[in-house]
């Protein structure tokens, strides 16, 4: 389906507003234009026509007072139908909205590996914002003009048939005027919408590395970058603007003089022949309704920069919702008891290049597994897959003998928890942090699940408590605060299985110990895997798998791992400072 169907049948969605809408236009639009027909007749039979000033104003002034009253029923509809149009223009921008940012939820993880997060938001706002200007104005006045030029040429064949259909002409070129614009137009509006999105994204990662920016003294050099992106952008605008300068009003003046050129030659010669007599009436009539076919005219030239712009963000709005995404699915299981089991696991985030290598393993319900080593080992690897942001390359995974890739993500993931290296907390407060708006988790339980992680210690600070308000990313908070509020939305869920992913790694050694506690509480009864850097944290666990390279190199409990003396035990006593070997 074409972009232009997709806008249609987008709107289509509000046709009972949009026919209210037109058909109160079309009133309104036979009300105005009733106007010069009536100074047409008071001219030609009370005014020119009377005999000896004689003048009858009795008629003059009911004809006026018909002329103001279908001014005044004119404004009335215009006002009804504004509202009516506008109403539908916005509703049918706000669906679209809903019906992007609902689609984005559902997109896999892999998507916005590549995307920079200004693109996507720029999708949603900026583009969406041409697309609301597109059915708000564009189209509001390709309706109107549209309404206008056909009840004008209508009433011009009405007056005189050859003149009305001399002045034809203008449809034509105003067609190939359009299509000429487009061709041109919409390759730089490709080009510009591109700009747009690519500045975007510069300014959101900015705003998200603006510590790094400022502490590395990368000011100048990043308003370089950005002053060349705008320069790149302001070329393209200027571009458009030429031909925009070129073919707008100066094109409808020349059009405009022309079509009275022909009105002058056609009505000057037929008042030469004795054949025909044209009244005074007749010559204000036509020279009103000319003059009032450009003002429309004049209004739909004046529209085509903006419906190139909402037509080239509509190709984007409706790329990204073609993007195959996955529903979200409400199916229900019974809460597992959290057997998993990795069976022959390869996986590759980019085609052939395998980042986990025969996987094969077994965390049985209540156990704790803890995956170690190297930076790019495939331990994140691992808990990715066990959640679906990513599905197996080959092998299989099941919880409870059923197979994850043939249940829903959704399903998948409601018996889960995770907590975070660097928790992300949403702008809102301590309490809808803890419970991400879900009415199951009452306020109670809030509170119960913070104080079970003794987060009383740490946010007791906090003047109003589960109340208290947090920024984005939880930026006023500390690091051993945030954690706690992510431990506490975890145990709030109760999960059957639960990642822990290098929990403590950016937590101070006073702030550990109450973290360790959240952790031993969190754990109870669940099926726990544990991403750890410092090896003194998991010694307790059921089971330590070491990983190199995607592969497993080593399986068996802390003290089993020491006795082996192999890479996991060279991991240890470097961290715990008894020897200078590197593992």
């Amino acid at each position: 389906m074409g972009t232009g169907k997709r806008l249609l049948h987008y709107a289509l969605e509000y046709k009972k507003l949009l026919i209210a809408g037109i058909v109160l236009l079309g009133f309104a639009v036979t009300a105005d234009l009733m106007g010069p027909m009536i100074a047409k007749k008071i001219i030609d039979e009370h005014i020119a026509g009377a005999v000896d000033g004689g003048i009858d104003f009795a008629p003059i002034a009911k004809l006026l007072a018909i002329f103001f009253g279908l001014a005044v029923v004119t404004a009335i509809l215009r006002y009804f139908q504004y509202l009516l149009l506008q109403n539908a223009a916005n509703r049918v921008i706000q669906k679209m909205r809903n019906d992007l940012y609902e689609h984005i939820q559902t997109l896999p993880i892999r998507y916005f590996d590549n995307l920079p997060a200004g693109k996507v938001v720029a999708r949603i706002t900026n583009d969406t914002e041409a697309i609301r200007n597109l059915y708000v104005t564009v189209l509001s006045q390709f309706a109107i003009s549209g309404m206008y030029i056909t009840g004008i040429f209508v009433a011009l064949f009405y007056l005189d048939p050859k003149m009305g259909a001399i002045t034809l002409f203008v449809l034509p070129i105003l067609y190939i005027w359009m299509k000429a614009y487009r061709k041109f137009a919409s390759k730089v509006n490709h080009i510009i919408r591109n700009k747009v999105s690519d500045m975007n994204a510069m300014i959101n990662e900015s705003i998200n590395g603006m510590t790094i920016i400022q502490a590395f003294r990368r000011e100048k050099q990043m308003g370089e970058e950005f002053k060349e992106l705008n320069d790149e952008h302001f070329h393209y605008q200027n571009k458009l603007l030429k031909v925009e300068a070129a073919t707008s009003y100066n094109l409808v003046d020349v059009i405009r003089s022309l079509t009275f050129v022909i009105f002058i030659w056609y009505f000057g010669g037929a008042s030469l022949s004795a054949e025909s007599v044209i009244t005074v009436g007749m010559l204000y009539a036509f020279v009103d309704y000319i003059t009032r076919l450009f003002n429309p005219i004049t209004g739909i030239v004046n529209q085509f920069a903006q419906l190139e712009h909402s037509l080239v963000a509509a190709e984007r709005v409706f790329r990204l919702l073609d993007r195959e995404g996955e529903p979200v699915s409400d199916k229900k299981v019974a809460r597992y008891r959290g057997n998993v089991r990795f069976e022959k696991v390869w996986f590759a985030y980019n085609e052939e290049e395998y980042v986990l290598k025969d996987i094969s393993f077994e965390a049985k319900q209540g156990e704790t597994v803890a995956l170690v080593g190297h930076t790019g080992s495939g331990k994140s690897s691992i808990m990715n897959l066990l959640f679906r942001f990513y599905d197996v390359s080959k092998g299989t995974i099941t919880i409870d003998g059923m197979n994850i890739g043939e249940m829903p993500r959704q399903t998948v993931r409601d018996y889960m928890g995770i907590v975070l290296q660097d928790p992300y907390l949403f702008s809102g407060t301590v309490e809808s942090n803890i419970s991400l708006g879900d009415s199951r988790i009452t306020r109670d339980k809030v509170q119960q699940s913070l104080d079970a992680v003794g987060g009383d210690r740490l946010l007791k600070h906090l003047p109003n408590g589960i109340d208290e308000e947090v920024v984005e990313k939880g930026s006023t908070l500390s690091s051993g605060q945030r954690q706690l509020i992510s431990f506490a939305r975890a145990l709030a869920f109760d999960p059957a299985i639960l990642i822990l992913d290098e929990a403590t790694s950016n937590i101070d050694t006073e702030t550990e110990e109450i973290i360790q506690h959240a952790m031993d509480v969190l754990k109870k009864g669940r099926t726990t895997f544990i991403i750890a850097h410092r090896l003194s944290t998991i010694k307790n666990a059921d089971r330590i798998l070491v990983l190199d390279h995607g592969e497993i190199i080593e399986s068996g409990t802390h003290d089993e791992l020491l006795t082996l003396d192999g890479q996991y035990a060279q991991m240890y006593k470097l961290q715990a400072g008894t020897t200078n070997r590197v593992g």
